[in-house]
């Protein structure tokens, strides 16, 4: 594909296991930077629009792909985030992060089943889905090969993970209200 982005833009890679934390850490980033980042979500990309099948070349892969290259080539900051595994989406993810001329910064939450499922009841689709389903998706440990990807714990808040984004993105972990 070739360089996507600029020197000035950053790719942060948001994943883990479902009800982990992704999507209220990249909400978080979000609400604490002025304008400028792109939010490409899996879940919205693969089941919401392409109700697409969790499976290898399935085409949320080219789309989740499409987008951030298309956000980072207009100048915004973007986050990717879901459970993207790495069996399904590594070769995809790893050559967006070699193409992007910017900064890289990759997180994986890493929690145990009881922290997930107790994350998952307070979600608002809780009830679309329960514990079962949540332990066939559920990887202990799922790494991207050649991907230095910092590990997100259960003993971090959602404000201590939003303030170790920012602060290795080089951004200001002050909120900003506009």
């Amino acid at each position: 594909m070739g360089a996507v982005g600029s020197p000035d833009t950053r790719l942060i890679l948001l994943r883990g296991n479902s009800a982990s934390g992704k999507s209220s850490l990249a909400r978080a980033i979000r609400a604490s930077r002025p304008r400028g980042i792109a939010v490409v979500g899996q879940d919205q990309l693969r089941r919401e629009i392409l109700h697409a099948r969790e499976e290898p070349g399935n085409p949320t892969i080219g789309y989740i792909d499409l987008s951030a290259r298309y956000a980072l080539d207009h100048g915004l900051h973007v986050i990717v985030e879901g459970i993207l595994y790495a069996d399904i989406y590594g070769v995809m993810l790893a050559r967006l992060l070699a193409d992007h001329s910017g900064l890289n910064r990759c997180y994986r939450y890493q929690l145990p089943f009881d922290e997930t499922a107790r994350r998952h009841a307070y979600k608002p689709e809780a009830a679309a889905y329960g514990q079962d389903t949540m332990r066939e998706w559920y990887l202990a440990k799922d790494p991207l090969p050649d991907i230095d990807e910092q590990i997100i714990g259960p003993e971090a808040s959602l404000a201590d993970a939003t303030a170790r984004v920012l602060t290795d993105c080089g951004w200001n972990a002050e909120p900003h209200t506009a």
